[in-house]
């Protein structure tokens, strides 16, 4: 048998022929147990069927083997994030990057890596670099101007945005990403283009979401809120059907959440522990309600480091009620979570995130719907403050239903229809009185959006205060933080605050009359 060499060993992988890549790579392994090159098609393999447990394993074999080879650091790199080891998968990446390369597919992977633990800017290189040496994969292009954007470079972010389409003019991400980053007008839009391609994208659900989206936000640039909220609900329509949301399942997520208080009392003394060196900070409420302002504010004070949105503490629960790691969140996973060494818990979450703060006191985790978690969160890390972010019933609902949300798991699915966001809302906020009731109010904090814009300082105070900060002028200009942001809000914390979109909903008229009726008396 002729021993196995990389390209022969891909291109058996690529062709799904699991069989000979396993027989020649043992076969390989037996002649010399430390050739790294078997351990990392072995790897792929594993990684390809699902095995991610083994495919850490060979990958960390062949980069003990084969230190020096960019393959493997990559690979082994992107299975880390995968799994939420980001700080190993920077380590990884790093040497990748050293290493170097000029495999556009490894450059883009590299980036990829990057860009998915926040260093946006050190993604960017290897983009530029996918772009350079193949200029006609509409990807490569997309994902410069995801992190272009997420740095605040709109200018570049625009120019990949629009090479990416017309590289592949049904790339309809990134036509909404085009729309999302400049104020349309009359001399500068792509309301026919989208229209056209929103016609004849027939039974393309995916297709119909994002060019609805993409039309309705030009239309609400142009003052045409009506039409605007109509092609909302047309480009939503097919997504809807498709999904078959579930009003039931998160009624019954928000009512097991409420257990949290009633399990081994909160309010009860914490088993004695080492202190940890780093303050959580949680930032939490509904998506789209100023979480990444507040985010951005207090990530402007010298003494705190915004880690983004993180998945970690969810995980963590995953892992200590015996469910796989990226489990959706559902009521039987929250219930039993009541019964698990929480402290342990709070270990695991402090082990996984204390590299993200790079040395800094505080570290601001800004991931909304730990909102279920605040019970678990406060037993878990005593020393956390959690901070949720309210807006307006009928903004917050509509600010939902307007928003396009990364589809990984079904937590934004009440999204597409305004009356399932409506009763969303209403949970929420039974879940925030249920938790200001029970749990310590030098833990647990509310704030107003509305009250940010309209009373900037002495909310900003407000908040540093609760957190143990002293004053710094730096969060009052949280405009000229230059750090990263990966959010829908990228635009937005960029600019001083403004006060136009309060109050937003009432420029639709009676679209929103059946938000108000399922509002009730939440409607302002």
């Amino acid at each position: 048998m002729t021993a196995i060499s990389f390209a022969t060993g891909m291109k058996l992988l690529r062709a799904r022929d699991y069989e000979a890549v396993y027989e020649q790579s043992v076969a390989a392994l037996k002649i010399n147990e430390k050739n790294p090159l078997p351990f990392f098609l072995l790897g792929v393999l594993a990684s390809d069927t699902g095995n991610h447990a083994k495919a850490l394993e060979f990958f960390a074999k062949a980069c003990e083997h084969g230190a020096q080879n960019v393959n493997y650091q990559t690979y082994y790199a992107k299975e880390l994030v995968a799994h939420g080891h980001n700080n190993q998968a920077k380590v990884h990446a790093d040497q990748a990057a050293l290493i170097g390369t000029d495999d556009a597919l490894l450059a883009d992977m590299i980036g990829v890596v990057y860009s998915r633990i926040g260093y946006h800017e050190l993604a960017i290189p290897f983009f530029e670099k996918a772009v350079c040496k193949n200029p006609r994969w509409a990807k490569f292009h997309f994902n410069l101007g995801a992190s272009a954007e997420f740095i605040g470079d709109f200018k570049k972010a625009k120019s990949a945005y629009e090479s990416t389409v017309a590289v592949d003019p049904k790339f309809y991400l990134a036509w909404f990403s085009l729309v999302s980053i400049e104020k349309q007008n009359a001399d500068n839009n792509k309301l026919e283009t989208l229209t056209a391609l929103f016609e004849n994208s027939t039974g393309d659900a995916d297709a119909h979401l994002l060019l609805g989206h993409s039309i309705a936000k030009t239309l609400e640039d142009f003052g045409q809120y009506q039409e605007s909220f109509d092609w909302l609900a047309k480009g939503k329509a097919n997504k809807r059907r498709q999904i078959q949301y579930s009003k039931h399942h998160d009624a019954q997520l928000f009512e097991a959440a409420k257990t949290m208080a009633k399990v081994n009392a909160i309010g009860g003394k914490h088993p004695l522990r080492k202190t940890p060196n780093v303050t959580p900070i949680f930032v939490v409420g509904l998506p789209r309600t100023g979480t990444t302002l507040v985010d951005r504010i207090l990530s402007s004070h010298p003494r705190v480091k915004s880690a983004g949105e993180l998945s970690v503490f969810s995980q963590m629960i995953n892992i200590a009620v015996g469910a796989p790691l990226n489990t959706a969140l559902n009521p039987d996973i929250i219930r039993e979570a009541g019964n698990v060494d929480l402290s342990k818990v709070g270990e695991n979450y402090t082990n996984k995130t204390i590299g993200l703060a790079s040395g800094a006191a505080y570290l601001v985790d800004k991931m909304p719907f730990n909102f279920f978690f605040a019970g678990l969160i406060q037993r878990a890390l005593p020393n956390a403050k959690i901070i949720v972010v309210r807006r307006g019933a009928m903004d917050s609902c509509l600010s939902n239903y307007r928003q396009i949300f990364a589809n990984h798991n079904n937590s934004h699915d009440y999204s597409y229809s305004i009356e399932d966001t409506a009763a969303y809302y209403r949970g929420f906020d039974r879940l925030m009185a249920h938790w200001r009731e029970n749990i310590p109010s030098d833990s647990f904090s509310q704030i107003a959006y509305e009250d940010i814009i309209h009373d900037q300082e002495n909310q900003t105070r407000r908040l540093l205060d609760f957190c143990g900060l002293e004053w710094d002028e730096a969060c009052m200009r949280f405009h000229e933080n230059t750090a990263a942001v990966a959010t829908a809000s990228a635009v937005q914390v960029r600019q001083p605050l403004y006060a136009s979109s309060i109050g937003r909903w009432k420029k639709y008229g009676d679209k929103l009359d059946g938000l108000k009726q399922a509002l009730g008396n939440f409607v302002e």
